[in-house]
């Protein structure tokens, strides 16, 4: 059985045309499947019963549905999603007074095994069709109309998995989001985040991106990133700054660098003084600190405020343009490096 959603327009007439069926019944599934939103090929009621047995022989539409919401008391909203085959990832939708922002998932857990983050203890199962990745945001795209009457403003690739592993999917779900017939919003309200991977960071340059990157950083040495990022044994700093230059110069896309600052570990003026020296080499325009949120088989802590601003000065003070995040959703566990569905 095929994915009825993988079938461009143009195929889907020549299919018309070879099983003997007029030319505009393939606009007609094709406005079901990316418009109508169709769970099934049964429901494409303007289609002869014929037709819809001739689709089904060959066709299914693997549609996500939500299993399970929690509502945070800040007005965060995480579901867990299920996908046709069974297994489960994570979506969030952030509220605030400007910005309504999907958080969605890429793969069914992660290969990457960072120490700090709770789907880094899953397992990758496998990543996400584009189709499904569109099906996140259009979820919440319909969450965020009924629960506050606005339209999704932006989206961020933060949730479940490493989107530059599943670059082919990641690139194509954001074609489709921002294309007319999806919901036509901006590249530049997207922002993907890797925790580091050179040769792909170099292919988006390539490819000629126009969304926002985010690295992962969340340690200013290679040796105590790889401590807690494994995946920096292979992509070094050196090799990230390299990579992002070259993103920059081809793209002139936005790049921001994500800090968690760790009790004792990445927290002190000597890693402050080291975090200058690599955002002095990067054409990032932001430093975004974000605070540590505790998830059961990690042994960080966060540190107390007072550190938090000494850190933040350090950097303010050698003209880095740094903002603190605040975590949302941690009452349901639906923070910064918090998601871990049932995995199956």
């Amino acid at each position: 059985m095929k994915n009825l959603r993988e079938i461009a327009l143009p195929e889907l007439e020549s299919m018309m045309a070879t099983i003997g069926e007029p030319k505009f019944r393939a606009k007609q599934v094709h406005e079901w499947v990316w418009q109508k939103f169709a769970a099934d090929i049964n429901d494409m009621t303007n289609l002869p019963k014929t037709l819809r047995e001739k689709l089904a022989e060959q066709y299914f539409i693997p549609k996500v549905r939500i299993n399970h919401s929690q509502y945070s008391s800040d007005g965060t909203i995480k579901n867990r999603l299920q996908l046709h085959d069974g297994y489960y990832v994570e979506s969030v939708l952030i509220p605030t007074d400007k910005r309504m922002t999907a958080c969605v998932s890429s793969q069914v857990g992660c290969s990457l095994s960072c120490k700090f983050c709770a789907t880094g203890f899953l397992t990758r199962k496998r990543n996400l069709d584009f189709d499904e990745i569109v099906d996140e945001v259009t979820l919440l795209n319909e969450l965020s109309q009924k629960h506050y009457n606005k339209k999704l403003s932006n989206i961020v690739f933060m949730g479940m998995g490493e989107p530059l592993l599943n670059y082919k999917n990641t690139l194509k779900a954001i074609e489709r989001i921002t294309s007319p017939e999806g919901l036509g919003m901006s590249p530049r309200r997207i922002t993907v985040s890797t925790a580091g991977v050179a040769k792909m960071i170099r292919q988006l340059g390539d490819d000629q991106v126009r969304f926002k990157l985010a690295l992962s950083l969340h340690a200013p040495t290679d040796a105590k990133r790889n401590e807690i990022m494994p995946i920096n044994e292979t992509n070094n700093l050196k090799a990230l700054i390299d990579a992002l230059n070259y993103f920059y110069k081809a793209t002139g896309s936005e790049i921001t660098l994500e800090y968690i600052l760790f009790k004792d570990f990445n927290d002190s003026q000597r890693d402050a003084e080291d975090l200058v020296k690599v955002f002095r080499q990067i054409p990032a325009d932001l430093v975004n600190i974000i605070e540590y949120n505790p998830i059961e088989n990690a042994q960080f802590e966060k540190p107390d405020e007072e550190r938090v601003d000494a850190f933040m000065r350090h950097l303010t003070a050698n003209k880095v343009n740094v903002r603190l995040r605040r975590s949302r959703g941690k009452d349901i566990d639906a923070a910064c490096g918090q998601l871990a569905n049932i995995d199956h």
